[in-house]
């Protein structure tokens, strides 16, 4: 049994795909971030950097793993499923998965704070952060123009970035002139365990939307998340 803390978010949203993908056993834990339930102690000793998502697999001693790229990299090796065991295999998947890691999700995150989330409207850094995610979608519209997924098989590379491009309206970013991408986008949204995925825990509002009835209420509430810290790590 897998025990999953985790909340509504891209990153949170990554680990409820994978286990579901994988058909793992798992009991969900939904931490609150805007009354800050991951800073709580209890959560603190299980990911002392106070962020979702995170595991505890009962099956390993009560194994705790953290970053939502590593707890995709575990689940991958548990199982023997969603990466390659070769080597070039392996470090292709890597690649992507870090390329999501290191680049998709802290650009859209960021996006998300200045466009969304912050109270005044710094537009500089709007354009800088939403810039860069558009350079981001078009590297990966060139490489699925010749891939069908992002390395080789359906892989956690593909779960990693989609759970992100799946919500680039709420970053205000179109994909217009991107159809690889959305073929991909597209593909991935229709798998049954993606589609359930995305609903553990469901959320308060249309994250693939730009929809703006809920979006002011939920971004005001969002803030008490970017005061938290939660939402610079690429969380929301």
């Amino acid at each position: 049994m897998i025990d999953l803390y985790t909340a509504a978010t891209p990153n949170g949203h990554k680990i409820s795909i994978a286990l579901e993908e994988l058909g793992l056993p798992y009991r969900l834990n939904v931490l609150d971030l805007t009354t800050g339930e991951q800073k709580a102690p209890a959560f603190l000793a299980i990911n002392p950097n106070g962020r979702i998502p995170a595991i505890v697999d009962r099956e390993a001693d009560d194994f705790a793993v953290f970053e939502s790229g590593a707890i995709l990299i575990y689940l991958a090796e548990k199982t023997g499923r969603l990466m390659p065991r070769d080597a070039k295999g392996r470090s292709q998947v890597l690649q992507w998965l870090m390329f999501q890691m290191g680049g998709v999700g802290p650009m859209m995150g960021q996006a998300n704070v200045f466009f969304r989330y912050f109270p005044e409207k710094i537009q500089p850094a709007i354009d800088r952060y939403q810039g860069e995610t558009l350079r981001l979608f078009r590297v990966l519209d060139t490489h699925l123009a010749s891939h069908e997924y992002l390395a080789g098989d359906y892989s956690i590379a593909d779960i990693a970035n989609w759970a992100w491009v799946r919500t680039h309206r709420w970053s205000g970013v179109e994909l217009d002139g991107l159809p690889h991408l959305k073929r991909w986008r597209d593909s991935i949204r229709a798998r049954p365990a993606v589609q359930r995925g995305i609903e553990i825990p469901p959320s308060s509002i249309d994250l693939e939307s730009d929809g703006e009835d809920k979006a002011r209420e939920f971004s005001e509430n969002a803030r008490a998340m970017v005061e938290t810290g939660q939402s610079r790590s690429g969380g929301v």
